[in-house]
């Protein structure tokens, strides 16, 4: 059973992002963010039949949103695996609209994270084999994964920084990317040391933002106004909690999402266009462009330095500015299908790559948990 080219998306956008006006709520900004996204895919609220949702404020997400939204879907889903839940969501969603449940599904998220002083709302508790070291969540673990692989491929630091460097020269050409002042690798280097070898700018930003995502099936989505987008191939993996139980600091489960993926759109790494990926830190897309096949186990370090990955560089990733440079309220996942999209229907202006019919959106959950891939073609790509 294939999915590919069976649903498309036909709307996405994003709420106010940054730090957003005071007494707004998460709830506030998915509203905005759905408003936006139905009103591109030239819907309405009634139109929407499934409801795809996750979040660290609401433990009932699906109901607290339907309830805010004042819609009454027929198929909720709250499935919750960190930052990577929206890309597994357009998988669940896609299933659901190929086996008639649903004609229209939402997908959508929101966070006021900085508003809320940066506290990164959790109801989980301590693990106690770790707690006892006092490491700094998430960011000691993503140091471990870092430390293993400078250990063991000789990534430098200066290659780490260059993922940084080309994340903001990217948010530079994007008008609503939080930060888009100049940096250099020095600049990352030189940073205050947060969890070695990671330093500030090596860490994802702390924004308020939302974001959403309409998907319905391909013949609707025909009909509508704008440039449908089809999801092509998705598929997800999960290898642990915590970070004391990964099978291997240098490999993540991208190595089977990004199969499965890949496999349901009868696709390579070597069709893909632009790529969108989860990058809480310098170290993500290193491991990313690795497991997902852009280039060989311990050769991250070298494929994102000098210049690769930035504008005018071999391959485009996070067109957008990333979680380093554009946003990252807490949950980024959904961010990375916006990015695919908007670039797939050619509306990115100065940060546009040309002719671009494959993307690739990856999204990252708990300490390189949970990950899912999507693969996203126009209508030449089908």
């Amino acid at each position: 059973m294939t999915l590919r080219g069976t649903t498309a998306v036909v709307g996405v956008a994003e709420s106010d992002l940054g730090q957003v006006a005071p007494g707004l709520t998460p709830l506030d900004l998915a509203g905005q963010a759905t408003v936006r996204a139905l009103a591109d895919a030239g819907l309405k609220k009634s139109d929407v039949d499934g409801l795809f949702t996750a979040s660290s404020y609401y433990p009932m997400s699906g109901m607290d949103t339907a309830e805010y939204l004042g819609i009454r879907p027929k198929y909720v889903d709250g499935s919750t695996i960190g930052g990577s839940s929206f890309v597994s969501h357009l998988l669940h969603a896609a299933a659901a609209i190929d086996a008639g449940l649903i004609s229209t599904a939402l997908i959508v998220y929101g966070s006021t994270q900085r508003s809320d002083g940066g506290r990164l709302v959790s109801p989980s508790k301590p693990n106690p084999y770790e707690a006892p070291y006092r490491a700094r969540h998430p960011i000691s673990m993503y140091a471990m994964a870092t430390a293993r692989h400078m250990h063991q491929y000789g990534t430098t630091r200066e290659q780490l920084a260059d993922v940084a460097v080309a994340a903001r020269r990217w948010a530079q050409l994007n008008p609503v990317a939080f930060a888009r002042d100049p940096l250099t690798r020095e600049d990352v280097l030189a940073a205050r040391m947060i969890s070695d070898p990671l330093t500030k700018l090596d860490c994802c930003l702390v924004t308020d933002g939302g974001g959403a995502v309409v998907l319905t099936s391909a013949e609707r989505a025909r009909d509508r106004p704008g440039q449908p987008v089809f999801l092509l191939g998705a598929g997800e993996a999960t290898s642990h909690r915590s970070i004391s139980a990964m099978p291997d600091l240098t490999v993540t489960a991208a190595a089977e999402s990004g199969g499965r993926a890949f496999a349901m759109a009868g696709l390579g790494p070597q069709d893909v266009d632009v790529v969108e990926l989860y990058d809480a830190f310098t170290i993500n897309p290193v491991l990313f462009l690795e497991d997902l096949g852009f280039c060989a186990k311990g050769e991250g370090g070298e494929f994102v330095s000098e210049g690769r990955i930035a504008p005018g560089g071999e391959l485009p990733v996070n067109t957008n500015g990333g979680g380093l440079s554009y946003c990252h309220p807490g949950m980024y996942g959904i961010f990375t299908i916006i990015e695919a999209v908007r670039q797939l229907r050619g509306e990115c202006g100065a940060r546009q790559v040309q002719d671009a019919d494959v993307a690739l959106a990856h999204g990252n959950g708990g300490v390189l948990s949970s990950q899912v891939t999507a693969i996203f073609g126009t209508e030449s790509a089908l």
